[in-house]
């Protein structure tokens, strides 16, 4: 049996502009529809000049705007950056629009270096009441608040599915304890993935969300007609990750950045992409069937380093007729 599989598009910003990424972002999602995809995510990410999903809930709205079936939400919402109320008001408000459509996965982390978290007027121990704001973001949506004379409307009786987002074991524990699904960050911090999952399933407390443990794994993929092809646009990608890492708005040429992918910056690089298929489409099923067999997986959740946005479109395609989904009707 094929498992669900989901996109996580990161909205990225080419030298064509972010007007460009948001457009193909709406491409990308209605194809994705007609493909098969169970769900597509953005991140929440700010100061970041190559990730246009700062405005995350406004982004999901204008593609929930352009479809019509396909899961849309947030893989994630950085719940300390906000209040939980808020939250609750932006997501009551897209369910309450696309009804059935919206999930909203929720971080602990920044999304950000320090410099930004203080000009997002953030406290930087507001990551430790991550966990009692997450159920007072819960119970706004269940109608059932837990701040006397405060509701979220819209948000209120909405039932908006929430999925606990890490990278560590924290995250994993939390989900345990809260019965909800989780969802790890394999595709840019692989280390503590099968620890995480193990943790998770054995941990898992049944809740009126959910009866049994559920894990979506993320993982990368850049899928092409050719292997050379497919590793071209691999190397392509670290490079352009590994310049992001060493300087932001700076210009490196090919051969300085290949020295670069060289450095203990291209070695971090080489971690986050621990997880990658790369290939024709028979290479990726066969990694990605081992790969969900690794984390314990009921769910992929793909995202793809493609700068070319015609090969990142196609990528996907191509990804859906290996996996074997099933075109939405």
């Amino acid at each position: 049996m094929t498992l669900p599989l989901s996109i996580l598009d990161l909205a990225h910003v080419g030298d064509d502009g972010i007007a460009a990424s948001f457009a193909s972002s709406v491409e990308l999602a209605q194809k994705a529809e007609g493909w098969g995809y169970t769900r597509i995510w953005f991140a929440e990410h700010h100061n970041m000049p190559s990730i246009a999903s700062s405005a995350t809930s406004v982004l999901i709205a204008h593609v929930a705007a352009s479809t019509k079936s396909i899961r849309l939400g947030a893989g994630g919402i950085m719940l300390p950056n906000h209040s939980p109320l808020q939250i609750a008001e932006q997501f009551g408000t897209l369910e309450t629009l696309h009804p059935g459509r919206i999930d909203l996965g929720l971080g602990r982390a920044p999304g950000s270096d320090q410099n930004t978290m203080r000009a997002l007027r953030r406290d930087p121990s507001a990551a430790d009441t991550f966990p009692s704001d997450v159920q007072e973001l819960q119970a706004y949506f269940a109608g059932q608040t837990r701040i006397s004379g405060v509701n979220a409307y819209p948000g209120k009786d909405t039932n908006v599915p929430l999925y606990i987002l890490g990278s560590s074991l924290f995250g994993a524990r939390l989900a345990a304890a809260l019965g909800l699904p989780y969802s790890f960050a394999s595709h840019f911090a692989p280390q503590a993935l099968e620890d995480a999952v193990r943790i998770y399933r054995r941990e898992f407390k049944p809740s009126a969300a959910l009866a049994q443990p559920y894990v979506i794994a993320g993982v990368n993929a850049i899928v092409a007609d050719t292997q050379q092809e497919a590793e071209r646009m691999s190397l392509q990608a670290r490079r352009s990750r590994v310049a992001s890492l060493v300087g932001r708005g700076q210009t490196f040429t090919d051969a300085e950045m290949d020295m670069l992918l060289d450095s203990p910056a291209g070695h971090q690089v080489d971690t986050m992409f621990r997880y990658a298929a790369v290939g024709t489409p028979d290479v990726v099923r066969a990694y990605l069937d081992g790969f969900a067999a690794t984390a314990d997986a009921d769910e992929l959740i793909v995202a793809s380093q493609i700068t070319d946005r015609t090969a990142w479109i196609r990528s996907f395609e191509l990804l859906a007729t290996a996996m074997e989904l099933a075109p939405r009707a």
